[in-house]
């Protein structure tokens, strides 16, 4: 898959004047299709991955105080506030000084251990269950802690469209762009993310899972 042009992430962010709404997508039926294939998908793909997974938790459990998991508040569809599950990658307590902030690179609240399972994103195999819980989807707008969505639902005039359809463990944006770290890098995932909207089938759907497992164990791994 070719990542979109400047051209093509300008037209999906200024010139995007169709309303995506849950009820439209519905209405072609692929919004069940692709959330009953998500069940499926979630469910076989945890149970493949319990060894891996039991072999992190032993890790995180042996080199790090606190607990194995981490959760924290995200928004999902429509804005209804969901419970996001991840292996612990900081050190417990690593905003009790700073308040809500985004991860950076070399960032010295995260654990050894951690920085293993970020690079490789072990550290999100446990959203598998969010995916089974109806919370979030495979592939999707990746979710936003409630701080910072009132800040780009303000900052960014169709942020909200987002939350039409389900977050999802990857996304258009994640294979195609790096982490957030200023407001332009947002407005650049949200166009990414707008492109998806528009375009969202289930052939574009595993062709994100393809190329997200090319960054994980492949040359695009980070």
């Amino acid at each position: 898959m070719t990542p979109p042009t400047e051209d093509a992430i300008a037209l999906s962010v200024n010139e995007v004047n169709r309303p995506i709404t849950a009820h439209a997508l519905k209405q072609a039926g692929w919004l069940e299709l692709k959330y009953s294939l998500d069940t499926i998908l979630a469910i076989v793909m945890l149970i493949v991955c319990i060894p891996i997974l039991a072999v992190c938790i032993v890790l995180v459990r042996l080199t790090s105080p606190g607990p194995v998991f981490f959760r924290q508040r995200r928004v999902g569809l429509h804005g209804r506030p969901f419970e996001i599950l991840k292996l612990r990658t900081m050190r417990v307590d690593a905003e009790a000084d700073t308040g809500p902030v985004w991860a950076q690179a070399n960032d010295p609240r995260i654990t050894p251990i951690g920085r293993i399972l970020r690079k490789t994103h072990l550290d999100e195999f446990p959203q598998l269950i969010n995916v089974i819980r109806g919370d979030m989807s495979l592939v999707g707008p990746r979710p936003e802690r409630p701080v910072f969505v009132d800040q780009f639902r303000r900052s960014f005039r169709q942020y909200e469209k987002r939350l039409a359809v389900r977050p999802g463990i990857t996304g258009l944006a994640q294979v195609c762009y790096k982490y957030d770290e200023t407001h332009e890098d947002v407005r650049k995932k949200l166009a990414y993310d707008l492109l998806y909207l528009n375009k969202m089938c289930m052939l574009l759907d595993l062709s994100i899972i393809f190329l997200t497992f090319g960054r994980i164990t492949g040359k695009g791994a980070k």
